[in-house]
Order: structure tokens, then sequence, then C-alpha cells
């Protein structure tokens, strides 16, 4: 049996960044895979249609969260998702900018011309930022971004990957 603990869990968060729940099933599905699923094993595991799978693939593959990949030997495309969680997430706040964001403050300078009305303008003022913020999170390289948004966090990342571990022991040393 098949956990779709995972699957369900990104079902739950995809129509908050704009994605079908399909689209966040199979996501979620090829993001823990050990091995690359094809549609094919989506279908199985998820107990989705095929044109549920088709569909959820194209939005995520337009949404750059997945690429099809070859298998010497097999025609099949076989799904990957990025395996680093802030890459990830990344590419979803980049989607959410571009699905919902965007469109909103393009509604709102429309009705702000059209209208001359000062909160109107207040509040597309208010989504540019919000937008350029988003943008600028989008550009930024995984491990950057962690530390953007949770420095403890990116700082964490940083010790792991061996720069900073040292000043943890000196200040521990420190202490004593």
């Amino acid at each position: 049996m098949i956990d779709t603990d995972l699957p369900e869990a990104f079902a739950e968060l995809a129509p908050r960044f704009g994605f079908s729940r399909p689209a966040g099933r199979c996501l979620g599905a090829i993001w823990r895979a050990a091995q690359a699923p094809s549609a094919d094993d989506l279908v199985e595991q998820l107990s989705l249609s095929r044109s549920n799978v088709s569909t959820a693939l194209k939005e995520l593959r337009e949404a750059g969260l997945v690429q099809a990949a070859r298998s010497p030997g097999s025609r099949k495309d076989f799904f990957v998702a990025p395996t680093d969680a802030w890459e990830l997430a990344r590419l979803m706040i980049a989607e959410r900018e571009r699905r919902v964001i965007g469109p909103a403050r393009d509604q709102l300078s429309a009705l702000e011309a059209r209208s001359a009305d000062p909160r109107a303008a207040a509040l597309c003022e208010v989504l540019d930022a919000v937008s350029g913020f988003l943008q600028t999170l989008t550009r930024l390289d995984p491990t950057e971004l962690a530390r953007q948004i949770d420095p403890a966090r990116g700082s964490a990342k940083a010790a792991k990957s061996g720069s900073g571990g040292g000043k943890k022991k000196k200040k521990k040393a420190a202490q004593s």
C-alpha cells in the first residue's frame, strides 16, 4: 500500500498557491518518490484518472515545479521535482505571484486608472511592493531564500554545510 500522507498534504496546500488539488497530489508523490514516477505510476498510486494526471502534470510543468526525464530504453516520461524544499518553495512563490498577486495588481491598476480613487492607488502601490518583493525572492538561490525568510534556519543550513560551524564551538567554549 502506498503512503498517501504527503500527496494529501500537498493537495490541501495546492489551492493556496494557485494549483489544483490533483496537481498538489501529483507534486507530493513526485517529490517524495525514490524513483521518478511515470504518469501511469501516478494514476495507479493516487487513484486519479489519466486525464486528471495529465492536466496536473501540464500545470506543474508550466510552473517549473516538475520536469520530464527519459530513462534509457523507455519511451515513457518520468517526472522529477526539485529535491531541495527551499527551491520548491521558491518556485511556488513565483507561481503564486504570477497567478494571484500579479493579476490582482493589474486589476487594481485598471480600477485606479478608471476611477482615480486614491484608495485604489494606495492599494495598487502596496500590491506593487508585494509583487516586487516576491519577484526578488524568486530570483534568489535556495540557500539565500532560506536566509532571507528565516535567518535562523538559513544560518543553520550554512552551519550544516560547513560555514560558521566553528563559531558555535567557540561560544560554547567561552561559556564554560
